[in-house]
């Protein structure tokens, strides 16, 4: 493992689960407390030989005393958590041996230049923009076929400085011809070139997107799930916590 990315990402972790890097080396599990919300918080992250679990001060002691002496696996059975992550980094010692497909063309654009693709839609993952034409999307790497975006592959800024995650979305009727593998591996060098340490993220339900990433050179470097059921990602209502009553 590059020791720059190692280092940039457990940065990164730290502030997400308010702890000391120091934390990430240790064996067991480690609590912490998210100061920043008053709403029922609950967040888990397993990275190395840890597992940080993350919390509103209001749950804190009782989902510390819930989950005392469990495992790993157990503490992500927690049914307070939902939507677990994989997140993978790049093996810099691997290069990715594909090519685009012909017919396609490709394009790296950045920064400002992105602003011009506004009103596009059907590329959540890897560009999207708010209502004031805002995104927070710094990269992009477009498919075209007939002139047309069929593909992109996209680096959004996180809460830490030359760390950008990338995202990739391939239309309907394009897939299956190696360019979401091609976008990201092209997409990924040219930030690892401008001193931009990227990861990519993959649900571990979507075996499709874990097989872009292993074929980009990718390795998974930590698991995590969705920081909280009440916001509007959750699919069911408020009143699963009260299921057994």
């Amino acid at each position: 493992m590059d020791e720059n990315i190692r280092n940039t990402i457990e940065s990164l972790l730290s502030k997400e689960y308010y702890c000391e890097s120091v934390a990430l080396s240790e064996k067991g599990t480690v609590f912490t407390v998210n100061p920043e919300t008053n709403k029922l918080f609950v967040k888990i992250l397993a990275y190395r030989n840890c597992v940080i679990v993350c919390t509103s001060r209001s749950v804190r002691v009782k989902i510390e005393k819930l989950l005392q002496n469990r495992s790993r696996d157990e503490i992500f059975e927690l049914p307070y958590v939902y939507g677990q992550t994989i997140h993978y980094v790049p093996d810099v010692n691997r290069e990715y041996s594909g090519h685009i497909k012909s017919g396609y063309t490709s394009d790296c654009v950045w920064g400002n230049d992105i602003l011009s693709l506004i009103g596009i839609s059907g590329f959540e993952n890897s560009l999207s923009f708010d209502k004031t034409g805002k995104t927070p999307t710094k990269a992009i790497c477009i498919a075209k076929y007939n002139d047309k975006i069929v593909g992109i592959a996209g680096a959004a800024t996180t809460s830490t400085d030359g760390v950008w995650e990338v995202g990739v979305d391939v239309v309907i009727g394009h897939r299956n011809v190696g360019l979401a593998s091609y976008l990201v591996s092209v997409l990924t060098k040219e930030l690892l070139a401008q001193g931009i340490v990227p990861f990519y993220s993959a649900s571990v339900t979507n075996i499709g997107s874990q097989m872009v990433a292993s074929r980009c050179g990718y390795i998974p470097f930590w698991i995590d799930t969705f920081g909280t059921i009440f916001d509007k990602r959750y699919v069911y209502d408020k009143s699963i916590l009260n299921f057994n009553e």
